[in-house]
């Protein structure tokens, strides 16, 4: 069983303010809200984090490993995501390696050098450099997400 890790502290501060904000539909660029069934308490769990979309499709990503709404997702395998105050039932698939790789090299990457100060900003915030996509994978959970049936 790998460790639980937990994100910086001004991650959860971030997130007291971002929730609000998220849930009354403010737009607050890739960041939406991940509400997911606790795996011990069956209680919903909301978390802000980025969703990443490109091509149609969309991924949720943690820079810190095994957090808690990571293990919660895992077990539950859906989960209710909120962006501009829409709400969304959404399936979750964890990638592989070889699948968690590609992403960093074909989406996360491109994504952050498209946007100005992208790629310095997810080395400052998330200690990721997704220059390396080999190192930058390295450690990380990634989930794609489908729109639940």
């Amino acid at each position: 069983m790998t460790q639980l890790q937990r994100a910086p502290r001004m991650v959860g501060a971030f997130n007291t303010i971002l929730k609000p904000l998220i849930a009354a539909g403010m737009p607050m660029g890739f960041n939406g809200l991940l509400t997911v069934r606790g795996r011990k308490s069956g209680e919903p769990r909301t978390t802000a984090l980025a969703i990443i979309e490109d091509g149609g499709r969309r991924w949720v990503w943690s820079p810190w490993g095994e957090v808690n709404w990571v293990r919660n997702l895992r077990a539950a395998g859906e989960a209710t995501i909120t962006v501009r105050g829409q709400d969304e039932m959404v399936r979750a698939r964890e990638l592989d390696p070889v699948e968690r790789l590609a992403f960093f090299r074909e989406t996360l990457g491109p994504v952050a050098m498209r946007m100005r100060g992208g790629v310095q900003l997810l080395r400052m915030l998330d200690g990721v450099d997704v220059t390396d996509p080999e190192a930058a994978s390295e450690g990380k959970v990634v989930f794609e997400l489908h729109r639940a049936e």
